[in-house]
């Protein structure tokens, strides 16, 4: 079965995308993936892309910070990535008086890069098939919690003893729903330095509005430098480190794109759930998307209502407000286009033929009852999925208040499981973490999220997972007594609630009319909703595991398969092209800088323009990188599959030049997570040709230019 898999890499024909779809795994590009690029324009080979013993295009794309995309494009180390990637970094350097939020930032020469605490990208150096060695075990084995307790100890077993360099380290990921593992080697840098970024204006035009909108006209990029030690190895930050010198690098295209031309996203896209069936999207789309919409609006609006009042609250709340709308608009758009594409309709029609299969090969023993148990399964779960996600949504990630005060919680935790070095442990770290919260952190704003929020969780979690009568609660009154007397609404307070030791700490925490309603909502959470949640996902990814060898196993040659996003690298190709989102309605594949002028709003939050880049445009002045038609482009679509983790991937054309920098979807694509229709499915990036002119002509940083190689 896994020599099948390996060598296939199949799928049933019902679940074929053509050539649009897939995000495929570099190293297994030979054959039928790489036959099917060059039917679409690619012009060179799969060993250019992954190659172990030369240099190949994967030894110019880390992992940006473990959640986006990055790539290099010079011979110094310099690296691209996306704005809204490097926002936090932005953040972190900027202050009122000197806001590289709302001026930008560029670097003159190497002494005025801005190093970034803790801020790292990962190259993949080789990847390797080690299922046998972590399936090792587990045939014998009956229960899931066996299974995946042999398969862990396995994993561990080969991570520490695998061969590989001082300075590297060793991932393993499942793929195939836990049906295959690979091993990836990789070396982490973590001296990267700001190096350039426009200002927000055009680094994030449109904001929340334009956000997974098509047309797109937003200058979402940033530059980076890679710096090693003198032997080109990772290093930790010092002044005596030097820019790295890279295996590859990208050549950066000025010749532009035109409709029907290959393009290539190399990059860790982060997570899909192709193969749901159809009960779980269902659940999905009727059930788990709408609270979270609605937790996340009401937070969003509390947030932007401030926000646009204050600049300092602006500042403080700038790159979390973007990533809670980004998940927000997200859902939105993936509910619309699960509707519109008739995902689950289409996925029952998938699994008939699954089950028709079933009935051919004689296998009822092994896949007959699967589709039942996933009914039975997501019934069950979908009370405590609710309740889930209301309490990681409110309690651990939108109120700031209550998240100090389930980080407190788990101290006290701690101490009860592992003892006082334990809890000593782990407030030291508590507190040294303290400063970079409140930076960011305002009372006012919290109290008013936490006022709308907690509402919301008193009506949305079902009431089975609530305290006794929560619902009848006066939550106003509730806000105003918890922000007028408890500790955990400011830095100080906190500081108080953790000097000394445990006993005098946790004699202090449970006086706290703040700290005691987050312990109530946390014990119920851990109690009631965690385990049993646990206990049915597992039997639901064991469930998933044996549907996936199914569809594996019924797959015939020239069908397609890819295994689901895990945050590996990975490689999806497709064409330059418009779409048809609606009726009467045709969308182009290019957007222009006229269309930023169109959209332009004075002083507006979201649609101001820079006065130089409208003189600019007035004087019609582009440099070498308007079209042939004298227009400045900025943003392009292309059937490319991408997902979060995309975010900074490099667009590459038919040679391997850098056209674009991948950073969003169109919003009628995104439930492209779950489901990947190639009529409407689009990402969207920026043109490179944009990014040379605004460093260029908006920027006057030549000498970035220079140090690049530009060709047409």
């Amino acid at each position: 079965m896994m020599k099948h898999i390996t060598l296939a890499l199949l799928f049933i024909s019902l679940f074929t995308f053509g050539q649009q779809g897939g995000m495929w795994i570099p190293s297994l590009l030979e054959g039928m993936n790489e036959k099917e690029m060059k039917s679409l324009g690619f012009q060179l080979k799969a060993k250019d892309i992954y190659d172990i013993n030369q240099s190949s295009f994967k030894d110019a794309v880390p992992h940006f910070n473990n959640g986006c995309t990055s790539e290099i494009i010079s011979s110094k180390g310099l690296l691209l990535t996306n704005h809204h990637c490097g926002y936090s970094q932005i953040q972190s350097h900027s202050t009122v008086d000197k806001d590289y939020l709302q001026d930008g930032f560029w670097a003159m020469n190497f002494a005025e890069e801005l190093p970034n605490k803790n801020l790292t990208v990962t190259f993949m150096v080789k990847i390797d098939d080690v299922t046998k060695l972590v399936l090792d075990g587990t045939s014998a084995l009956k229960s899931e919690k066996e299974i995946q307790d042999k398969i862990q100890a396995n994993i561990a077993n080969l991570t520490s003893t695998y061969k590989r360099e001082m300075w590297q380290d060793v991932r393993i990921r499942a793929f195939f729903e836990g049906n295959q593992y690979y091993l990836f080697v990789v070396e982490t840098f973590k001296d990267v330095r700001l190096v350039g970024a426009p200002p927000s204006s055009i680094g994030k035009f449109g904001s929340d509005t334009d956000n997974w909108m098509w047309p797109r006209h937003t200058g979402d990029f940033a530059l980076f430098r890679i710096y090693a030690d003198k032997n080109n190895r990772p290093a930790e930050y010092s002044k005596d480190n030097v820019p790295y010198t890279p295996k590859h690098f990208f050549p950066v295209s000025t010749g532009g794109i035109k409709e029907g031309d290959f393009t290539m996203v190399f990059g860790y896209p982060g997570r899909t759930q192709e193969y749901l069936p159809a009960v779980a999207v269902k659940q999905i789309v009727e059930v788990l998307n709408p609270v979270k919409i609605d937790i996340r609006d009401a937070a969003l609006k509390v947030q932007d209502g401030f926000m646009r009042k204050d600049q300092a609250i602006k500042i403080k709340y700038a790159a979390k407000y973007a990533s809670v709308a980004n998940a927000w608009k997200k859902w939105i758009g993936e509910n619309k286009g699960l509707k519109k594409s008739d995902a689950i309709a289409i996925k029952k029609k998938q699994e008939g033929l699954f089950m028709q299969n079933v009935t051919k090969a004689s296998k009822h023993a092994e896949y007959g009852g699967l589709l039942s148990d996933f009914e039975t399964l997501f019934q069950e779960i979908e009370p405590y999925a609710l309740s889930r996600d209301c309490f990681q949504e409110v309690v651990m990630r939108h109120v700031e208040f209550l998240n100090i005060g389930y980080r407190l919680y788990q101290l006290e935790q701690v101490h009860a499981a592992r003892g006082n070095q334990a809890f000593e442990d782990r407030k030291k770290n508590l507190v040294a973490s303290l400063e970079g919260f409140f930076k960011n952190y305002d009372e006012k704003v919290d109290e008013k999220v936490f006022e709308k929020l907690i509402q919301i969780y008193a009506e949305k979690t079902p009431v089975s997972f609530l305290p006794e009568n929560f619902q009848q609660t006066d939550f106003s009154l509730l806000t105003k007594n918890i922000f007028a007397e408890s500790k955990l609404t400011s830095k100080q307070g906190v500081y108080q609630l953790l000097n000394g030791n445990f006993e005098e700490v946790t004699s202090r925490l449970n006086q706290d009319v703040g700290y005691l309603l987050v312990k109530k909502l946390s014990q119920i959470y851990h109690q009631k909703t965690a385990p049993k949640f646990d206990e049915l996902q597992l039997q639901i990814n064991a469930l998933q595991r044996t549907y996936m060898k199914g569809i594996i196993e019924f797959s015939k040659p020239e069908d397609r398969i890819f295994p689901d996003a895990n945050s590996t690298l990975r490689v999806t190709y497709g064409q330059v092209k418009g779409y048809d989102p609606a009726d009467a309605i045709r969308y182009d594949f290019v957007s222009h800088l006229e269309g930023v002028i169109e959209k332009y709003v004075p002083n507006d939050y979201e649609f101001d323009v820079p006065k130089k880049l409208l003189d600019l445009y007035n004087k019609k002045d582009f440099g070498a990188y308007a079209d042939k038609n004298g227009k400045m482009p900025v943003c392009f679509i292309a059937t490319n599959h991408t997902t979060g983790g995309n975010s900074g991937s490099p667009a590459l054309n038919k040679k391997g030049h850098l056209i674009g920098l991948n950073f969003d979807r169109v919003w009628e694509g995104t439930m492209s997570d779950i489901y990947y229709d190639p009529k409407i499915c689009r990402n969207i990036m920026v043109d490179a040709r944009y990014i040379l002119f605004i460093i260029d002509k908006y920027a006057g940083a030549k000498h970035l230019i220079e140090e690049m190689k530009l060709v047409k």
